[in-house]
């Protein structure tokens, strides 16, 4: 049980980390700027918070399938297999949890007026240095809110992650997909102890988000 209480934090800190990487940039973009299909295009990256996850889990997997696009570029280029791998787990994750971090960076970005951004460019400041002196410090908070919701939101994952990393005991499965498959064998007893390790673990993630949210 703590084998897999620690591969399932690690697979929601990688997902979480990746959400950051990629998000930030595309939150800041959102937030500080205005151009044609803005909206269009945030709706369509927040389409994972809408969508069954069982038809993200299975959109990610003819991607990167092995007769997916992405998925034969991979595997030509560095010989290597998402499917039912722990990257695969990452991935499904990383993809359900993106528009949580996303659309609370965006509006923590959004909210910095935009006067301090004119004072620090009158001081002389790149734009680049606005942003990372100015802009970001003081939408930290939300930024750190919406990483926490990521890394909770990608440690509860289960349909997308079942779809394309499947279950696979040692080797893919989180505490989710083991709450699962012990209540299908009829497990109950470890079924229950499972799901209260994952409401811990939740709850410590989202107590601190909550309070970083407040705060902002």
């Amino acid at each position: 049980m703590t084998r897999l209480a620690l591969f399932s934090v690690a697979v929601a800190l990688a997902a979480a980390s990746l959400d950051v990487a990629i998000g930030l940039p595309l939150a800041y973009l959102l937030g500080r700027r205005r151009f044609p299909g803005r909206r269009a295009l945030e709706a369509i990256l927040c389409l994972p918070l809408v969508l069954p996850p069982t038809v993200t889990g299975f959109a990610l997997l003819v991607l990167f399938g092995h007769r997916g696009v992405l998925g034969l570029a991979l595997d030509r280029a560095f010989g290597l297999t998402v499917p039912f791998t722990p990257a695969a787990n990452v991935l499904a994750a990383a993809t359900v949890a993106f528009p949580l971090f996303l659309r609370t960076a965006r509006a923590a970005i959004e909210a910095v007026p935009a006067e301090h951004v004119l004072d620090a460019r009158a001081l002389g400041l790149s734009p680049w240095r606005a942003a990372t002196r100015v802009v970001l410090p003081l939408a930290s908070r939300g930024l750190w809110a919406g990483a926490a919701l990521a890394v909770g939101r990608a440690l509860g994952e289960f349909g997308a992650t079942l779809m394309l990393a499947g279950d696979v005991p040692g080797r893919t499965q989180t505490l989710s997909l083991g709450v699962f498959d012990a209540a299908l064998r009829g497990n109950d007893g470890r079924a229950a102890a499972l799901s209260l390790l994952l409401v811990a673990i939740s709850f410590a993630l989202l107590l601190p988000a909550s309070a970083l949210e407040r705060a902002r």
